[in-house]
Parts: structure tokens; C-alpha cells; sequence
């Protein structure tokens, strides 16, 4: 056995001289070649962020991605918001923004036994986007109890974190002014340039596309906190 182990240890000793040896007769062809290789999936690569979509149920997350999807995948025709069922679990999709990066959006389920599933992906996340209902007045201060829990959570800070004020296009929505300061009243928790309240309207379009460059440009400049993924 000990002659085995000696012939065996030999042989990994010859194998790392030849991986050295052939290594150091490398031409400076070779060696530019595999540089500009290097280089070129580099280049080929982007960088991916994720972002999570919360809020409470029928709040319009899905409807928002449907919106966005339309927008960004040539060719995709979004499901109508009347068809659209509740979200039990995710719904995820990839899209590329402005050339330059790629922002993963997850939609997860809001209703109240899917909540405690959220902080679950907080730790892979660059940012947040919550989104209220402006027409349904009687869950603000659940919005407001349930964002709350998201802010204190440990794993979210140094986040952007957008608050979408959805259906601002239905007359009995709440003025935008009115949202604002049930958000404000958080706002000690988080540094006042990595959040933001927003008008929007998922059904209509209307505003999607400042949210989209406000979250894509403050999970850029948080990069170095939250670095991204690089994909092919």
C-alpha cells in the first residue's frame, strides 16, 4: 500500500511539472488570445439585479408585471387585468433595461399566509418595489403594518425601496399626498435617497416606466453594498 501511495504521489508531482511546463512555453499569441477571450465574456455578460414586488393582495402586483413585460419583451402581449388571478407562490420574469443591465422581477403572493414567505428571498434582493392599492382606504394602516415589518427586517437594510401608489387612474383613489404621509412617517428607518413614493397606474401604464428607471438606478448606484450577478 505505501509503494501504491509513493507511486501515486509521483505521478501527481509529474502531472503539476507538465501543467507548468506547457504553461511557461505559452506564446505571447496564446496569451493575448485567451486575454481577449477573457475579455469578450466579460463584455458578453450582464449584470442582473432582483428585485422583489411585495404588497398585500389585489394590490396590482401582478398586473405591474404583466406591464412591464409588455414593455420590455418585444413581441409580448400582456394578460388582461381583468383575467389575472391572485399570485399563490412567485411569478418571475428577466428584462433587460436600457442596455445596460438586467433587472429580475419577482412578484410574490401577498395574501397574509404567503407573507412570511418574503423574507425569504430578502437576502438575494437589490431592491424593493411595494405596492398599495390607492382605491382600498380601509388597508392602509395594514400596508403601512406590513411595510413596516419589511423595513425592521435586518436583511433589508441599505435597500431601495419604492412604494408604488397604484390605480391612481380610478376616481376613488386615495391622492397621492395622503399616501405620502403614512410613508413619511417611516421614512427615519431608511436613508431619504434610497426611497420613494410613486403614482402609478399598472392597468393603464401610466408612470411605470420613472419607477422602473428610479428602482434600476438606485440598485446601480448601491452596487457596491449589493453587488449583482453577471449572466450571459
Amino acid at each position: 500500500k505505501k509503494e501504491a501511495d509513493h507511486i501515486k504521489a509521483q505521478r501527481v508531482v509529474y502531472q503539476s511539472l507538465f501543467n507548468f511546463n506547457c504553461f511557461c512555453r505559452s506564446s505571447p499569441l496564446d496569451t493575448m488570445f485567451h486575454l481577449a477571450q477573457s475579455l469578450y465574456t466579460h463584455l458578453m455578460e450582464w449584470p442582473e439585479y432582483s428585485v422583489l414586488i411585495l404588497g398585500l393582495d389585489n394590490a396590482g402586483k401582478t398586473t405591474l408585471l404583466e406591464e412591464l413585460k409588455e414593455r420590455y419583451i418585444k413581441g409580448y402581449k400582456k394578460i388582461p387585468s381583468g383575467r389575472i388571478i391572485p399570485t399563490v407562490g412567485q411569478n418571475m420574469t428577466t428584462l433587460a433595461v436600457d442596455n445596460e443591465v438586467r433587472l429580475k422581477f419577482w412578484d410574490v403572493g401577498g395574501q397574509d399566509a404567503l407573507r412570511e414567505l418574503w423574507e425569504d428571498y430578502y437576502s438575494d434582493s437589490h431592491g424593493i418595489v411595494f405596492v398599495i392599492d390607492s382605491c382600498d382606504a380601509e388597508r392602509l394602516n395594514e400596508c403601512k403594518n406590513t411595510l413596516e415589518k419589511i423595513i425592521n427586517d435586518d436583511k433589508v437594510e441599505g435597500l431601495p425601496i419604492l412604494m408604488l401608489a397604484n390605480k391612481q387612474d380610478m376616481p376613488q383613489a386615495l391622492e397621492i399626498a395622503n399616501i405620502k404621509e403614512v410613508f413619511n412617517k417611516m421614512a427615519e428607518h431608511l436613508n431619504a435617497n434610497d426611497s420613494s413614493v410613486l403614482a402609478i397606474s399598472a392597468r393603464t401604464g401610466e408612470g411605470v416606466s420613472e419607477a422602473v428607471k428610479w428602482i434600476k438606478d438606485r440598485v446601480v448606484l448601491n452596487k457596491d453594498a449589493r453587488p449583482p450577478k453577471f449572466r450571459k
